[in-house]
């Protein structure tokens, strides 16, 4: 058995060196406020999720500015912004971690089995890897979405297909690098089988570089979800989310732009959230970064 897998000692001295780094904190926080409030929006949320209130709305019919009973404000119908920002933070964080997910999963298995089999099936699934790489990611997302009918799982699907890529090409080298070491070797000698050296000695290596991606990569499908959405080809009205909270109020953009600040906000705090946590773990997890900073 490899030692990849760090022991419980060196699995606390990772914690806290984590735990010393103040942006990662900081991150690790802003996180967790996020992840409670969308757990719970139902009894937090001061109005229901899709309730248009009379008294939402000014004697003009804009909306309300934030203050009062709206302490963010609401929205051109008179919704409440606050609880549709919070409502929103559950469709974000269900297709960041879903999404995230499925690309993971694909892309390792794509990496791993290409770099540790190699040959004709190994050079298949890189070229195909090199010409998903090819296309822009925003453009593919949309193409993809528009040919689907848009839907939470859908875009969660679609930003899956999109962002599997480049963990399938990291995670290919490192396992090219991984199966040419003596202890691989060593375990070939004895009669280990294949899926033995796989799940026993090439993944727990790879398991750091896979929490990092996996951190990392909750920010990008939160980005690129928001801007499906508020392309109008993500998530759908009236489920909440903050990139169509956006689109559907950019027209208020100048008369109220609080309809455009607290979400966008909230979009960039959690983005930045998970990019200075995974920024930290990649520090902390990676043996050639320590001393370093």
């Amino acid at each position: 058995m490899s030692d990849a897998v760090l022991p419980e000692p060196r699995r606390r001295t990772a914690l806290a060196r984590l735990a010393r780094r103040p942006l990662a904190v900081l991150g690790l926080v802003i996180i967790a406020v996020t992840v409670a409030a969308a757990l719970a929006a139902p009894w937090i949320a001061p109005f229901g999720r899709d309730e248009q209130l009379f008294e939402g709305l000014t004697l003009e019919g804009a909306p309300m500015p934030p203050g009062g009973a709206f302490l963010l404000g609401t929205d051109l119908l008179g919704r409440d912004l606050l609880t549709r920002i919070l409502y929103g933070a559950r469709t974000s964080l269900v297709i960041g971690v879903v999404a995230n997910g499925m690309a993971l999963l694909i892309g390792t298995l794509v990496g791993v089995t290409a770099g540790y089999f190699r040959g004709w099936a190994g050079s298949v699934l890189m070229r195909f890897t090199d010409l998903m790489m090819a296309f822009p990611a925003l453009l593919l997302a949309i193409c993809l979405a528009a040919i689907f009918t848009p839907s939470l799982w859908i875009v969660a699907l679609v930003i899956a297909l999109v962002n599997w890529v480049q963990v399938a090409r990291v995670l290919y080298t490192e396992t090219t690098s991984l199966a040419e070491r003596d202890f691989i070797a060593a375990e070939r000698a004895i009669g280990a089988g294949n899926g033995r050296i796989l799940w026993l000695h090439i993944l727990p290596h790879l398991v750091p570089t896979i929490i990092v991606w996996g951190t990392l990569g909750i920010s990008t499908t939160v980005l690129l979800e928001a801007t499906l959405s508020f392309l109008g080809i993500g998530v759908q009205p009236p489920e909440p989310s903050w990139g169509n909270i956006i689109f559907e109020n950019q027209t208020y953009f100048q008369a109220a732009p609080w309809l455009v600040f607290f979400p966008g906000m909230a979009i960039l705090l959690l983005a930045l959230a998970f990019n200075l946590v995974g920024d930290a773990l990649r520090d902390v997890l990676d043996p050639t970064q320590r001393g370093r900073g």
